[in-house]
């Protein structure tokens, strides 16, 4: 028995060797073998519209259908670079999509699954840029451009990011102590499991002073990394290119 989790996989058209992996992951005896494999966020670079007619799409539709099809559940959570995904193309890929935040029992332990990235509040900048594009009025504003126009979109928005990320202190990007145990908190559970940071761990933690962790999820940049839970034990891995 045993419950897979990946992020930041980043799939990118450029690093096609990822997207390989990611195939090959999916292909897997250990995950064909799975109770369920959760996909907490930033599966791609950029997101631009279920519509997208790009070979990458395809090819992801593709794997987590033929994961789908083997009896393994397959969830999806939205991450900051594919907030635009939505429910036509999880019925394209055979996974159910899960509102950030939620809350699933694995072998009996309540989990607080996010993608991560709104328990770093100390990056102000940030969180008001979020703000702005969760909002159905922007989302439809840029889902009624032409792709060509998205695609140029996404491009600059990624450099924007890229920019913000070479400009701001490493702690600030990273999650704040009193927002995971506001959420732990809130949601009534002593495990935490998200992405976002790309600072792959398992963090020993107590919240109110009761025992807790927080394991956070690798990306995908150089390497694959999974996180493996099972009903007496977690175990968090990196994944070498064949």
């Amino acid at each position: 028995m045993h419950t897979l989790f990946i992020a930041d996989l980043h799939l990118d058209a450029a690093r096609p060797q990822i997207t390989r992996l990611f195939e090959d992951f999916l292909a897997s005896d250990e995950a064909r073998s799975a109770d369920a494999v959760y996909i907490l966020g930033d599966l791609v670079e950029a997101w631009i519209g279920d519509d997208d007619d790009a070979e990458l799409p395809a090819r992801i539709a593709a794997a987590t259908q033929a994961l789908s099809d083997a009896g393994v559940p397959v969830y999806f959570m939205v991450g900051n670079r594919d907030f635009l995904l939505g429910e036509k193309f999880a019925q394209r890929a055979g996974f159910s999509l899960l509102e950030d935040g939620t809350v699933h029992p694995l072998y009996g332990r309540p989990t607080l699954l996010m993608h991560g990235d709104v328990l770093c509040t100390d990056d102000v900048a940030y969180q008001a840029v979020r703000k702005q594009v969760r909002t159905p009025q922007w989302q439809a504003q840029i889902l009624a451009m032409p792709l060509e126009a998205r695609r140029a979109f996404a491009a600059q928005a990624r450099a924007d990011s890229k920019a913000h990320t070479g400009s701001t202190m490493e702690t600030i990007m990273d999650v704040n102590a009193d927002a995971v145990a506001e959420a732990m908190r809130k949601a009534g559970v002593t495990r935490l499991i998200h992405g976002h940071t790309h600072r792959p761990a398992v963090h020993r933690i107590e919240v109110d002073g009761v025992p807790a962790e927080r394991i956070v999820l690798g990306d995908w940049y150089e390497h694959g990394s999974v996180l493996r839970v099972t009903p007496d034990d977690v175990e968090l891995r990196g994944l070498a290119l064949s």
